[in-house]
């Protein structure tokens, strides 16, 4: 006899004795009562039989008693919901069967978990109670009459729990070695393959293909390898859902596999619309991120949001990264050396994004900025002797380093208040001014320079720190202003910023060089005196 077939039979033996029981207590009460409790669903009774028993085991008449835990993890930072797990007893009075209690006291609602036999870490079968008072008071001329009334709701249902595993590693390739046939990282990272399946499928950067296409196709030639391209313009106006459509359109010409890495070469805005195309085709494919970039390799490349600029046919207006998604790549490949081949605005638009780490993180990046930017900008990363041996490399990993340590463990952003959105309040409305000339990482600076009056505007931090700030700006070569920064704009920003951060603004102001903290209180007034003090500088202006 098999153990389910006892188990069975225990089964039947409990229920006829149920219902035998059930027919000698029949005579001991009305009909009426009997159909009353028939009546009712079978949840309800549930319920019911539930809440007697509990009220009977706290008289003392019985002797039943449960062993419970709190379960770690299961209680939320505002204490509403609590969880904990008990044993039960199996039908062979076995205490084998750990149940899950979750009781939230906003909502009033129980949930009690049992996990499945084919799936106990993760499908659990739910049944919940929801209790709720609702309290009506009636005067009259006479008398106040209070009426409070109990809801008691129950349903039933299953909850699937799946912890989605992230891995990708950010790998920091031996400068100008990537498209070397004799460093088999860039092939090695579209994964293994049947043999006699040679060919691989890249997204690559307008601009990249320019400079190093043939250099990157005669890279795969050399291994025996056809590369299939789809050469996309990288530039802010073509973030557009269309782009993403562009490259699905080539993944489904090429028949991209489900498990097939693909290569994504080039800026940030290219490795976002990729990696969107990478989250929708076959709902999820992997990829490969390559920046290009200083403003990518130390912040496009390190996290895992994708996404695209949104036009709204509703409002007619523009929203900036609208639409998209969190979705890791399978790694990342940088290699410092594509950096040389930037114009000089490119390469301080990405000191942009090094300059708002150092600010809220790190004084040891400022003052390598401090010492080293200029001529860092000036040599555009290639070696030089105004720049020592090391510094270049030493700033991209800091840069790098401080990056993943802030997105590492809210890498879905359940934690808004975040520090690394530093200098990305006021920049995005900027970036999204109709014609305007402005790069993501300029855009940036300006709102980092601005959030700097505010922070002196409320006694964060001294004039003299200020000065250093503003000071080591233009050492970069990096704007401070912009004539679209008006208090209009400013205080719509704020309101976004609420829309965004769910419900407050949330901005972070520095309070030191290398430090931080957020903020949700700042008035239209308190922006008027920051732009009154923003004028005062002589400044270096974007490209607008």
């Amino acid at each position: 006899m098999t153990i389910k077939t006892i188990q069975k039979r225990s089964s039947e033996i409990a229920l006829n004795a149920i219902r035998e029981e059930s027919s000698n207590m029949a005579p001991m009460l009305p009909s009426s009562v009997l159909e009353a409790w028939s009546s009712l669903a079978p949840e309800v009774r549930a319920a019911l039989i539930a809440t007697e028993i509990s009220t009977v085991s706290t008289l003392g008449t019985t002797n039943t008693s449960v062993s419970s835990f709190t379960s770690s993890g299961a209680s939320d930072d505002s204490g509403e919901k609590s969880s904990n797990t008990s044993e039960e007893e199996d039908t062979n009075g076995n205490n084998n069967l750990n149940v899950l209690v979750e009781e939230c006291s906003e909502s009033g609602t129980k949930t009690i978990l049992r996990p499945l036999e084919r799936a106990p870490e993760n499908v659990f079968e739910i049944s919940k109670t929801t209790s709720r008072e609702t309290i009506a008071v009636q005067k009259t001329a006479s008398s106040t009459v209070t009426t409070k009334t109990t809801i008691m709701t129950t349903s039933k249902g299953w909850r699937n729990v799946f912890t989605l595993p992230i891995s990708y590693d950010v790998n920091m390739v031996p400068t100008g070695t990537l498209l070397d046939p004799t460093n088999m990282q860039l092939l090695d990272s579209t994964g293994v393959h049947p043999e006699g399946y040679n060919t691989r499928f890249a997204v690559i950067d307008e601009a990249v293909d320019a400079i190093y296409g043939d250099k990157i196709r005669a890279y795969f030639t050399e291994l025996g390898i056809e590369l299939s391209t789809i050469v996309i313009p990288g530039g802010e106006p073509d973030k557009r859902p269309a782009a993403v459509d562009t490259i699905l359109d080539a993944m489904c010409a090429y028949k991209l596999r489900r498990r097939e890495p693909f290569l994504a070469i080039g800026g940030g805005v290219v490795l976002d619309i990729a990696g969107m195309a990478a989250c929708l085709y076959r709902r999820g494919v992997p990829f490969v991120r390559v920046p290009t970039t200083l403003l990518a390799i130390v912040d496009a490349s390190v996290g895992v949001k994708n996404g695209v600029d949104y036009c709204c046919c509703v409002t007619d207006e523009t929203y900036k990264n609208r639409v998209g998604s969190f979705y890791a790549p399978s790694s990342c490949l940088l290699d410092t050396s594509f950096i040389t081949t930037q114009d000089m605005r490119n390469v301080s638009n990405g000191f942009g994004e090094i300059l708002k780490l150092a600010l809220v993180r790190s004084v040891d990046l400022f003052e390598l900025l401090e010492t080293h930017g200029r001529a860092l900008v000036e040599s555009r990363f290639a070696p030089s002797p105004t720049v020592p041996d090391g510094v270049a490399q030493r700033i991209i990993d800091l840069s790098i380093q401080i990056m993943l340590e802030e997105l590492g463990p809210n890498l879905w952003e359940y934690e808004l208040e975040r520090c690394v959105d530093y200098g990305h309040t006021f920049s995005k409305l900027l970036e999204m001014v109709p014609g305007v000339d402005i790069m993501h990482g300029e855009a940036v600076n300006i709102d980092g320079f601005f959030c700097c009056l505010l922070s002196y505007l409320r006694g964060f931090i001294s004039m003299d720190t200020v000065n250093r700030v503003f000071k080591c700006m233009q050492f970069l070569q990096l704007p401070t202003t912009s004539s679209h920064l008006t208090s209009q704009l400013a205080w719509q920003s704020c309101k976004d910023a609420v829309e965004h951060r769910h419900g407050a603004q949330r901005i972070p102001l520095i309070t030191e060089i290398g430090d931080s903290v957020c903020v949700s209180d700042i008035t239209p007034e308190e922006l008027d005196r920051a732009l009154e003090l923003l004028s005062q500088f002589d400044h270096i202006k974007s490209g607008e």
